[in-house]
């Protein structure tokens, strides 16, 4: 208890500047906003007296302060975005922000190798999700915005470091059967970001961590190599064709920022290709291009997938033909469950065969048929009580909506975008949730789901109601209402996935929920 009072007051600093960020939109949708807004923000920020946002006194049809999410009191979009905001009053939030984060990272070590062994190992745990490799993920993914062009080499550097700490952790310290080839938890996902990092440094020894990532391919290629459960997001397969996603988009996307060249679609006499490299000519520039991963190793993923899947779903005698569980349950979530498993071999469809193929939308439509009021059960056959219902990304429909997000975009059809906008919905009722400002299950990780719908539909409330949810993240009552958190600096409960949700929120034609994109 003593610890937890401790951090109280040094997690809601992190948060502290009573300044709204209400009116977070990209110039090309309103107009620029009065000298006078920008000065408003600045005094803000500078922590000058200020009233904070003001709640609308309508609020929403059926929303309602429960344990879990505070009540949602704004009212809902009117054809206007908000006003007030410049990229230039939120800036500095960030920037301020990536401060405090920082100063709370725990020592990395040095010296000897066996003292640097084990300080790498102690800061190091909890993978992407909750360690220090998230937080090296989110300034790479800063370091992407040219609103911070001026801060893109220091903060690369400051990832480098802190994810060369965690490299170090995975091949000094014990390894771990369950973890190798993890994704959030693990190894897969710290030698990905690794790669990321130094490709966006220049380093040419990219291909030294992008090598070991490949290398876990044979780690997750048997069936059962996981006795909890070989498949989910976490620490299984699905995750590892996650982090092959996130670096085939990543790799591709930095060449053109640096040279603002498109990739051209290569033809067979412009292309030089081995076996996880090609190198494309364009506009008289070779272009080198590092395949993550070959056909045959997505395969040999996807049908492990597959088979045990269908194991499973027979042994249990299930009425459709792919289940999974983890730890012994049938879990249907994004973080653990069916339908991020399903999202991942949508994502590779095309290295399924038809009659898998088939299998799989079969799976997908089962698990639409599983909604109840809008929401879906953290596993299966389990009833939903709507006064104590999670409604998070990890469990519940904000993640569960990029599943259909998927469907949608590789099938057209509508009845999946229709599922996704009842996500949103509800997630607009019940996402201003208590348990913190994090992705997972917290207030970003439901805003997220409004920039997601926006990118499929076109229509602006969505972007409206993300400026909300992120206005609600500097109102006294989040501070006041909102759970202490474990992890201040974490990329999935703590701030470091906020910071990346408001870098978002400004490019929203881009934005993606970290690590989690159905765009590629």
């Amino acid at each position: 208890m003593a610890i937890r009072s401790l951090l109280l007051p040094r997690a809601r600093l992190l948060l502290s500047p009573p300044v709204s960020v209400a009116a977070l939109h990209p110039r090309r949708i309103h107009s620029q906003p009065s000298a006078s807004d920008c000065e408003k923000w600045r005094a803000g920020l500078q922590g000058a007296p200020s009233s904070g946002p003001r709640l609308a006194q309508g609020g929403t049809s059926g929303s309602m302060d429960t344990k879990r999410c505070f009540a949602n009191r704004f009212d809902d979009y009117q054809g206007s975005l908000l006003v007030g905001q410049c990229e230039e009053a939120v800036a500095p939030l960030v920037t301020a922000t990536i401060e405090r984060i920082l100063q709370e990272l725990p020592p990395l070590g040095g010296g000897s190798e066996a003292r640097g062994a084990a300080a790498a190992t102690s800061c190091c745990q909890g993978g992407l999700y909750g360690g220090v490799a998230g937080v090296a993920y989110m300034l790479y993914h800063v370091s992407q915005s040219p609103l911070f062009a001026a801060a893109r080499e220091r903060y690369l550097r400051s990832a480098k470091r802190l994810i060369d700490a965690c490299a170090r952790a995975e091949e000094w310290g014990e390894q771990d059967a369950d973890t190798r080839a993890a994704f959030l938890l693990g190894g897969a996902g710290v030698y990905a970001v690794a790669t990321l990092v130094y490709h966006a440094l220049g380093r040419s020894d990219y291909v030294q961590p992008l090598g070991k990532f490949r290398a876990l391919c044979a780690v997750c290629a048997p069936v059962s190599f996981l006795e909890c459960g070989s498949d989910e997001l976490f620490v299984g397969r699905a995750g590892y064709l996650c982090a092959a996603l996130v670096l085939k988009q990543k790799l591709a996307q930095e060449p053109q920022r640096q040279l603002r060249l498109s990739f051209a679609i290569p033809s067979p006499k412009m292309k030089i290709e081995t076996s996880h490299s090609e190198t494309f000519v364009h506009c008289g520039c070779l272009i080198p291009y590092q395949r993550v991963l070959t056909p045959a190793q997505i395969k040999s993923i996807c049908q492990a997938i597959l088979d045990s899947g269908k194991q499973y779903a027979l042994k249990k005698r299930k009425p459709f033909p792919l289940m999974y569980s983890y730890y012994g349950t049938e879990y249907l979530g994004a973080a653990h469950g069916l339908s991020s498993i399903l999202q991942m071999l949508l994502s590779y469809h095309e290295h399924l065969k038809p009659s898998d193929q088939e299998l799989v939308w079969q799976s997908v439509d089962f698990l639409m048929e599983q909604e109840q009021n809008s929401n879906w059960p953290p596993e299966l056959g389990e009833a939903i009580e709507r006064e104590n219902e999670l409604v998070h990304w990890c469990h519940g429909a904000p993640g569960i909506a990029y599943l259909f997000a998927k469907a949608y975009l590789v099938s057209k059809k509508p009845q999946y975008l229709d599922t996704c906008i009842r996500c949103g919905e509800l997630t607009w009722q019940k996402g201003l949730l208590k348990k913190g400002p994090g992705i997972c299950h917290g207030v970003a990780g439901s805003a997220y789901v409004f920039l997601l719908l926006y990118r499929l539909t076109g229509n602006s409330k969505y972007i409206y109601r993300a400026q909300r949810f992120a206005e609600f993240l500097f109102t006294e009552e989040f501070k006041a209402g909102s759970r202490v958190l474990e992890s201040i600096y974490s990329l999935y409960e703590g701030f470091s996935g906020t910071v990346c949700f408001l870098i978002d929120l400004l490019h929203p034609n881009q934005a993606e929920f970290p690590l989690f994109s159905v765009f590629v």
